[in-house]
């Protein structure tokens, strides 16, 4: 199972984030959260968030937490500087038929979770990759602290998104 680190704004899917200036000639630092990170790219034109402005994307380099990009219309450090903490969007429809087992993020964030006898636990509040596998972060049904789990089969045995459900099997311990 994955999920593809996206999340939505209305139609428009977030698939990336300006993180400031690389050198002095206009790139940019850019951090994509498509599967694959270059792909970020082949979704251009990229929108801001109320899609006032658009920009084709090209990939420089790889660098340390993403990539090296000319963005169009940015030709100077200080041009790349004002777009720190931009993030950046794609209409839905541009992006790729998932296979079976896969998930944007956006699709599973609010989902209401449920332990195998049906009980309710919590909903899926953020989908968080830091390297090896996705986890599920879920807020806790009367509880004031959040708990994660590993986006696996064996521990999220169902995931059905048209009835907003995903069933979990938790590992012993966790409540």
């Amino acid at each position: 199972m994955s999920a593809l680190g996206i999340s939505h704004m209305a139609e428009l899917i977030c698939v990336g984030a300006i993180a400031g200036a690389f050198g002095v000639r206009g790139e940019v630092r850019l951090k994509s959260f498509t599967s694959i990170p270059e792909a970020i790219a082949d979704y251009a034109p990229l929108l801001t968030k109320k899609g006032e402005q658009k920009f084709d994307v090209v990939i420089t380099g790889e660098i340390k937490n993403g990539l090296s990009a000319r963005m169009s219309g940015v030709i100077s450090k200080e041009g790349a500087d004002k777009l720190k903490g931009t993030k950046l969007y794609v209409p839905r429809e541009r992006l790729p038929e998932l296979l079976e087992d896969e998930y944007y993020h956006t699709d599973l964030i609010g989902l209401s979770v449920q332990n195998l006898e049906g009980s309710s636990i919590g909903r899926i509040i953020s989908v968080l990759n830091h390297g090896a596998s996705d986890l599920l972060e879920i807020e806790n049904k009367g509880q004031k602290k959040s708990f994660l789990v590993p986006f696996t089969k064996e521990i999220v045995p169902k995931v059905d998104i048209k009835n907003s459900i995903v069933i979990i099997d938790p590992p012993k311990g966790l409540f």
